[in-house]
């Protein structure tokens, strides 16, 4: 028995999002379009693939099988087509990108205008999100990290700066009003602007100096979804509403015009670098592996 390719790509992208239109998303196609395929290849195997509801898409049992020995076949499908990508002057094709909101904020801004310019044939697509995610079970073909939050059996290239700090910073006009901390356990009796990561965890403050390390957990009147509302919280800090902890990057322009004043700098913890990671299989895409001897050529270069 013989399916349509594209059916079956239109299934894999469907199951994989969970829904018509997210499934649209991603593949770039139109639910309808996606729709009418699955249905045509149900038709053709005589067996429902997809339970709908009003509220989710689900897999059957014969559509998880099918999904199960699908996706490596037609990762390997995509692989051998690419494979042609060596023979042209430029790679063609698409590239998606898994990253926290900190690397597309951070790293990406310096990378992807450039890289492009070289590449202006790839199309280059950027989900920003704080979930830990399979990449290639969110369509991805690469994500970026830090590197406790590697997934086992990935290739780590290192991108962007490689020392990074977490620094912490207030308004002057707040730190007038209530006093400049010395030790961070005085943060305690300090109101601090707080993240909370899509898991629900709130991650205490950590700091270093001299090989001391101290956690705090402080409590402020603010607590922001790490992500896109962080610039809520680093607003209310220049407002003089709190103390804010975030990437020193991050907190850099407004240290700098004064905006911000530094809080408990020779505390600041020093972490290592993000690293763009990708499954390591032997035919890696072509504009993928364009990315990344990008980013390599990139690190060499002073």
């Amino acid at each position: 028995m013989k399916a349509d390719l594209g059916d079956l790509n239109a299934f894999l992208a469907v199951a994989r999002a969970g829904g018509f239109r997210d499934g649209a998303r991603a593949s770039g196609g139109s639910a309808s379009g996606l729709s009418e395929a699955v249905r045509r290849l149900e038709a053709q195997l005589g067996v429902r693939l997809l339970n709908r509801t009003t509220r989710s898409v689900v897999p059957t049992e014969a559509g998880k099988g099918l999904l199960e020995r699908l996706h490596p076949a037609l990762t390997e499908v995509e692989a051998a087509l690419d494979a042609v990508n060596s023979f042209r002057d430029r790679p063609v094709g698409s590239l998606r990108l898994n990253v926290p909101v900190s690397a597309a904020r951070l790293v990406l801004p310096g990378i992807v205008a450039p890289f492009l310019t070289v590449y202006p044939e790839i199309r280059l697509e950027v989900i920003a999100e704080e979930s830990f995610v399979d990449v290639l079970a969110a369509g991805c073909d690469a994500g970026i990290r830090y590197d406790e939050r590697l997934e086992q059996d990935m290739i780590a290239v290192p991108i962007g700066p490689r020392v990074q700090r977490f620094a912490t910073a207030a308004s002057p006009a707040y730190l007038d009003r209530r006093g400049r901390p010395q030790h961070p356990r005085d943060l305690l009796d300090h109101a601090c602007l707080r993240g909370r990561f899509p898991s629900g965890t709130i991650t205490p403050w950590e700091f270093e100096r001299e090989g001391e390390a101290v956690r705090v957990d402080p409590t402020g009147p603010l607590t922001v979804g790490i992500g896109g509302a962080v610039d809520l919280a680093v607003d209310a800090a220049i407002a003089g509403l709190g103390i804010i902890s975030l990437f020193e990057d991050w907190l850099r322009p407004h240290l700098d015009s004064g905006a911000l004043e530094p809080v408990l700098e020779p505390w600041w913890q020093r972490f290592s670098g993000p690293f763009l990671y990708y499954p390591g299989r032997r035919l890696v895409p072509a504009p993928l592996r364009a990315f990344v001897d990008f980013i390599k050529a990139s690190a060499d270069q002073p």
